[in-house]
């Protein structure tokens, strides 16, 4: 069996930044195993498998590891695959997922993703959490994802974990999320997933679920840009919209493939 593959560089308008996503459009569900074996292959954060439904598609994703609950990179590779790659013009495509129905909008080199909003509350921070990195945060919340509030921009780049310790976590399928206000942008993030093939996420649009309704209320502003510092870096474009989140951003085109699936 072929199948079309498209790699896609998400949340940048630069080849090589961002964050890589695979896309596989399918006419008919694999089995799982298939799919997370194909995802293993492509050995990126995640590949987004999706099939046709007729005004609209169902979209699944999967890391080297396991099948997630929400993703924004891979969302907005395969509208990209979608409108540039496959020449499909409509201006709004709609996903039926894990996490409901989501919605991706173009408008000239930008997709905003319409995802569920994830205030995080206070939370206490787990002791191995702390123990695992080399700066304490000053404030400590939870949704799906642990979120660390830290003082300074320059703390989120100097950040560093120990993964012997930080895989002693299990938070399938979430992560750690550290944040900070930003310098040149409203706030900036980085992404880390314990016992996960890739420890550092590149740009993680599920993460802004959360932290765009915290941001947006301490900064006192619905519309915020946000940065995450990891080594490819990307640019997201964030809305708060009460029970819902607009994250924007930009896309590029690595390659366009096929694999074949005995």
């Amino acid at each position: 069996m072929k199948l079309d593959l498209y790699q896609i560089d998400a949340f940048t308008n630069e080849l090589f930044g961002g964050n890589l996503a695979c896309v596989v459009p399918l006419s008919d569900w694999l089995a799982d195993e298939v799919l997370l074996r194909i995802a293993q292959e492509n050995a990126v954060a995640e590949t987004a498998f999706l099939v046709e439904q007729g005004d609209y598609f169902h979209l699944r994703w999967f890391t080297p590891d396991i099948e997630m609950d929400l993703c924004g990179h891979a969302t907005l590779a395969a509208a990209h695959a979608l409108h540039t790659i496959r020449q499909d013009r409509r201006e709004h495509f709609v996903f039926a997922t894990a996490s409901g129905e989501l919605t991706v909008t173009v408008a000239g080199d930008r997709y905003t993703l319409d995802f569920p909003a994830r205030k995080p509350l206070a939370a206490k921070l787990p002791a191995v959490i702390g123990r695992a990195l080399n700066i304490q945060p000053t404030h400590v919340l939870k949704s799906r994802d642990y979120v660390l509030v830290y003082e300074m921009q320059e703390q989120i780049r100097n950040l560093r974990v120990n993964r012997a310790l930080f895989d002693q976590l299990n938070l399938d399928p979430g992560g750690v999320v550290v944040t900070a206000k930003g310098e040149e942008v409203d706030f900036v993030s980085r992404y880390f997933t314990p016992q996960a093939s890739i420890l550092e996420d590149p740009v993680t649009g599920s993460a802004h679920c959360s932290l765009i309704p915290y941001w947006s209320e301490q900064l006192q502003k619905p519309e915020l840009v946000a940065w995450q510092l990891s080594a490819r870096g990307g640019t997201l474009y964030c809305m708060q919209q009460g029970e819902r989140v607009l994250i924007g951003g930009q896309a590029r085109t690595y390659s366009i493939g096929t694999c074949w699936i005995a």
